[in-house]
């Protein structure tokens, strides 16, 4: 049978304003949400049963049962459109785990569409309530590789489409940071929301307007992570680095640079010192 495959995206937060906290405990999130070229694979051939299996770098952890993401999206789909054939599934995992950059939403999100596609029905829209149960990164990564402004608990979602052409360094100084840990480091959970972004802006411009915004959740996952702030010291003194900050909850940091030539000058002198490290230059998707 014919196999499909498709990437799923590093998302990245190039802001993240923590603006309020409801009653059942969901932080109110103000964010704009881009995407990499860089990002797991996975791919689907038809079968009666459902089955997931895992290779690529980061394959040493991922579960294979129930409780994985791209099998949950799987069946979440089956659920809602009334599907009954089945699914072998593969996921390459290149993205780090605990990283900031939604690759568990994100794989979720490509499954769901690939799914869709594989077995000939209706996606599910990235506001439908089985996809916000999902998991608060999964309508935005929906919507991907479109920039969005994400607001609310992840389900208010806006096209950001005028964005100015871009590459990207990410940086994980090889350190994981739990979404809830970082969350449970805030002591200030309302927060004055993002500032709009001037229309037909430039590059420059651009990373003017990003070094007024924050992330508010940069602070508590450097104190679980000090290499956060020394992944960030190292990219702000390359020359060519414009803008640069942690995505989501860390510890993935991410800099702004004009091109792919400056990307990858900066990996490089990046890797070279930090051996270990993921260090990837990658265009940013628009």
């Amino acid at each position: 049978m014919a196999t499909i495959k498709t990437t799923a995206p590093a998302k990245i937060n190039l802001t993240l304003h923590v603006t309020g906290q409801r009653a059942d405990g969901y932080h109110l999130l103000d964010s704009l949400v881009v995407f990499a070229e860089v990002g797991d694979v996975i791919s689907a051939t038809r079968a009666v049963d459902m089955r997931l299996t895992v290779t690529g770098h980061f394959a040493e952890g991922v579960p294979l049962d129930g409780s994985n993401l791209v099998l949950k999206a799987a069946e979440a789909l089956r659920r809602e459109r009334g599907v009954t054939m089945g699914a072998h599934l593969h996921l390459e995992k290149n993205l780090p785990h605990a990283a900031g950059i939604g690759g568990g939403s994100s794989d979720a999100a490509a499954t769901l569409k690939l799914l869709a596609e594989l077995w000939d029905v209706e996606p599910l829209a990235h506001d439908d309530p089985a996809v916000l149960a999902l998991g608060a990164d999964v309508p935005v990564c929906l919507r991907a590789p479109t920039p969005c402004r994400m607001a609310g608990i992840g389900e208010e979602l806006s096209d950001f489409t005028a964005l100015p052409r871009a590459a990207l360094v990410l940086v994980n100084p090889n350190v994981e940071v739990p979404t809830p840990e970082a969350f449970r480091g805030l002591t200030q959970k309302t927060n004055p929301a993002m500032g709009e972004l001037p229309v037909g802006v430039t590059l420059n411009g651009f990373t003017d307007w990003l070094h007024e915004q924050r992330n508010d959740l940069h602070k508590p996952a450097a104190a679980v992570a000090t290499e956060i702030d020394k992944a960030l010291t190292m990219m702000r003194q390359q020359r060519a680095v414009l803008w640069a900050g942690m995505s989501g909850s860390g510890a993935t940091c991410v800099a702004v640079v004009k091109d792919m030539g400056a990307a990858r000058q900066v990996a490089r002198m990046i890797q070279i010192r930090e051996q270990s490290w993921w260090v990837v230059p990658t265009p940013l998707l628009s």
